[in-house]
């Protein structure tokens, strides 16, 4: 399930307090992922030109598709895959950090991610040898190719424990032998793998105290703790709402932090076929950057990643009737709006951008 909602009331959060920004020194990095507000090629490039003057860090979150036969069978990659990567590092923003996020599972989080013809390997086990020399010559691949400053060798893998068919123990094995061969080849890249805060803190489990036990005892074994984080999914709408889950964070490690993906809306989400009916406005927008700010400033977090600059209405209008409701989840979450109107949690993110770092 990705949302929780609650009946619990909510103080409303005064504008003038959440559109002044909570603090004066900056000592961590801030950044996009280069998700494009629309299909056309300017709004890519668009995309990219804004991240550059806006940001000092980006990210490539790489969650589509795994050429897994190529890998397997030492075979041509797909060309969609190849054109994808040389245009990503063609237009490389060479002034900014540069975090790679690769995905392993699909969008459920319940399986592998899809080959481009829409399979998926076969295995016994989650962690069979063919399944980790694929996924080690996938990120082997990326990573050359890219050189990034920092690396997700998988996202939201936490996910993974709350479905049904619990995988759990055979990723922690596929991963630890993956993990370790990545390490030999690129010991200087910082890796990791990214958790999803709202369902670390507040799952939807039978037993909640060992599934947050065994998530802290993973994070801890990483170079930094990577987070995705979106308070919505668990209606919370208040800066003490936001407060409460950065401090569930903060006690569970003394690792390096860093919000690889992050966002929150803007505007009402309203989707009927998931039953959900969220209230929000460009207030709390900012009431929650203000607040990731605060703690990013108070804890050190090496950086946080907004997930989409822009709102993407654009995108969302060309994508298949099957995944437009799940789609439309962070489609209002930009610091820009469909227009590219500039919101108040924008002037927040200027304003703490020109702060002095030392990173």
């Amino acid at each position: 399930m990705i949302f929780s909602c609650s009946e619990k009331e909510t103080t409303p959060i005064k504008c003038q307090d959440a559109n002044t920004l909570a603090i004066d020194q900056r000592d961590f990095h801030m950044g996009f992922t280069t998700w494009p507000y629309g299909p056309e090629l300017a709004d890519v490039v668009d995309t990219y030109n804004f991240i550059e003057s806006n940001a000092d860090i980006y990210a490539h979150h790489l969650d589509n598709k795994i050429p897994w036969k190529a890998w397997i069978n030492d075979t041509a990659i797909p060309d969609e895959f190849v054109n994808d990567i040389n245009y990503r590092i063609a237009n490389k923003i060479e002034s900014n950090k540069l975090l790679l996020s690769i995905s392993l599972l699909n969008t459920d989080r319940d399986d592998l991610l899809e080959d481009y013809d829409g399979s998926r390997p076969t295995y016994t086990a989650l962690n069979d040898k063919q399944i980790e020399d694929a996924y080690f010559k996938h990120v082997d691949f990326l990573i050359s190719r890219f050189q990034p400053d920092y690396v997700v060798l998988a996202i939201e893998v936490n996910e993974l424990m709350i479905k049904p068919e619990n995988k759990w123990d055979e990723y922690v094995l596929l991963m630890n032998k993956v993990r370790t061969r990545i390490k030999n080849k690129y010991p200087n890249i910082p890796q990791s793998e990214s958790i999803t805060l709202h369902n670390w803190f507040n799952p939807n489990v039978s037993n909640p105290e060992e599934f947050i036990a065994k998530i802290t005892q993973f994070v801890n074994n990483l170079d930094f703790v990577c987070i995705s984080y979106y308070p919505y999914f668990k209606e919370q709408h208040t800066r003490a709402d936001f407060q409460e889950a950065f401090d569930f964070l903060h006690e569970q490690t003394q690792k390096p932090i860093a919000f690889v993906e992050t966002a929150n809306l803007a505007e009402d989400l309203y989707i009927d076929a998931l039953n959900v009916d969220i209230k929000s406005n460009t207030c709390e927008q900012s009431a929650y950057l203000n607040t990731l700010l605060q703690n990013a400033q108070n804890h050190n977090y090496e950086f946080i990643i907004w997930w989409a600059h822009r709102d993407y209405d654009a995108l969302w209008e060309t994508f298949p009737d099957e995944v437009k409701d799940i789609g439309k989840i962070w489609k209002d979450t930009g610091l820009l709006d469909e227009n590219g109107n500039e919101r108040p949690a924008y002037h927040l993110w200027k304003k703490a951008l020109e702060l002095e770092s030392s990173n």
